[in-house]
């Protein structure tokens, strides 16, 4: 059920007033052995042309954005915590605010549909949706934020399928799949750069090269990811005149606006794009950056590193190779 909208205005404007300027972090007992808060708890700090800067003051900035792009580092619980309270910021100065989201499909977005009418319940929507093993730990409270606002969700990304199957196969396997899913698939699907094409090579221990197969058609999956997101949006913002998109994926698709950005741009020059990237250092209080860092983003939001997921190799590698096997659960046309 939506929340009464006298109650969300006064949530919203108490929120603003609690966090208007950044506030200093208060100096720990010279004996202590406690570290920055930040470390713990991963609050994230922002950052915009070097400085720090608020979440409600970095809002008042994009009001008159087109389209707010926050990169993230999937399942940083630091990262999940500046995207909720970017939402609630934007949503203040726009309300006619959409949420899309990497992490639902363009195939699922039926299902999204009926959850947000209060058709499905949410547990029925992670599995008709297919949503992420970290949809409630991430994802829930952006979606149920949109859901009470009754404003749209987008589920942004290519069919599992499609990506899959290109990622095996190259990108002839869009033409033996089935028309539905064409039919969400963008015109040009695998348009790209050379400096996405470089970025992505070297992340992978690749060289570009041509008789690199394997490499390749993973990059023209990538790619149709990247192009679907971008579609998605530019529809999402024909649809609804005025609104403002914050879109929601993973670093690697908007860092230094590469992309989904870029092709974003590419394909609607005159839109207004802002970024938001995030950093990864040791302390967030007393970051020490690295060279071009402050320039990943139009502004960027620092975390500290989580704890290590494996100690065991052994048991890391059993754990990807897992992963790998679900993955390959979808069988290609």
């Amino acid at each position: 059920m939506p929340l009464p909208k006298p109650l969300i205005a006064g949530a919203l404007t108490l929120l603003a007033g609690c966090a208007s300027q950044p506030q200093p972090e208060p100096a720990a007992p010279a004996e202590s052995h406690i570290p920055p808060m930040h470390s713990i708890l991963n609050t994230p700090l922002l950052y915009s042309d070097g400085q720090p800067i608020a979440v409600e003051q970095l809002a008042r900035r994009w009001k008159q954005a087109d389209v707010v792009v926050i990169g993230e580092f999937h399942g940083h619980n630091g990262a999940h915590l500046l995207e909720a309270r970017m939402q609630m910021a934007l949503f203040n100065e726009r309300p006619d605010q959409i949420l899309s989201l990497e992490p639902f499909n363009a195939d699922h977005q039926d299902a999204l549909d009926r959850y947000l009418a209060g058709d499905l319940g949410e547990a029925e929507m992670i599995e008709d949706a297919d949503a992420w093993d970290n949809y409630r730990a991430g994802y829930r409270p952006l979606v149920t934020f949109a859901a009470n606002l009754e404003r749209p969700v987008v589920a942004a990304n290519a069919p599992a399928t499609a990506v899959r199957c290109v990622g095996r196969r190259g990108p002839d396997a869009l033409q033996r799949l089935d028309d539905a899913t064409r039919a969400l698939l963008p015109d040009d699907p695998f348009r790209g750069d050379a400096a996405y094409r470089r970025r992505f090579f070297e992340a992978l221990g690749g060289h570009g090269h041509a008789d690199d197969n394997a490499l390749e058609n993973r990059y023209q999956a990538q790619l149709l990811r990247d192009n679907t997101m971008a579609s998605r949006i530019l529809d999402a913002l024909e649809a609804n005149p005025g609104a403002q998109v914050l879109h929601i994926t993973g670093d690697f698709h908007s860092a230094d606006r590469l992309g989904t950005v870029a092709l974003l741009q590419a394909r609607a020059p005159e839109l207004a794009i802002r970024v938001l990237s995030p950093i990864r250092v040791d302390d967030p209080a007393r970051p020490a950056f690295e060279e071009g860092d402050l320039t990943r983003g139009d502004a960027v939001y620092l975390l500290a590193p989580l704890p290590a997921e494996y100690l065991d190799p052994e048991r890391m590698r059993a754990a990807i190779g897992e992963r790998f096997s679900r993955a390959g659960e979808i069988e290609c046309p």
